[in-house]
């Protein structure tokens, strides 16, 4: 297969992810990642998300019956502060660390 067919095999399955709500209370924030926390960056998305909703998903892998938070720390914050039940995020397989 050339390397454009794999590009494009590859961005095929990139744009299979499909969209969802997950309850906040399901999602686990591994502690290294939790002090990587930005209380200023928290307050400025929280501000976009009242003007503009949240406009790109956090990253979610399953475990057991919650979900573990692979990127998105700051907008699952600020949608904690305006308080959101829910989150908008791309389920996906990642690796454990």
């Amino acid at each position: 297969m050339s390397t454009s067919g794999d590009l494009k095999t590859w961005y095929g399955r990139s744009t299979m992810l499909k969209r969802e709500n997950f309850a906040i209370e399901t999602i686990y924030v591994p502690v290294k990642r939790r002090g990587t926390l930005d209380p200023k960056r928290v307050e400025e998305i929280a501000q976009s998300m009242l003007v503009n909703g949240q406009t790109t998903p956090t990253l979610l892998r399953p475990d057991g019956a919650r979900f573990v938070l692979i990127e998105g720390l700051h907008r699952l914050e600020a949608a904690k502060a305006l308080g959101e039940k829910t989150i908008v995020g791309f389920r996906v397989d990642a690796r454990k660390h």
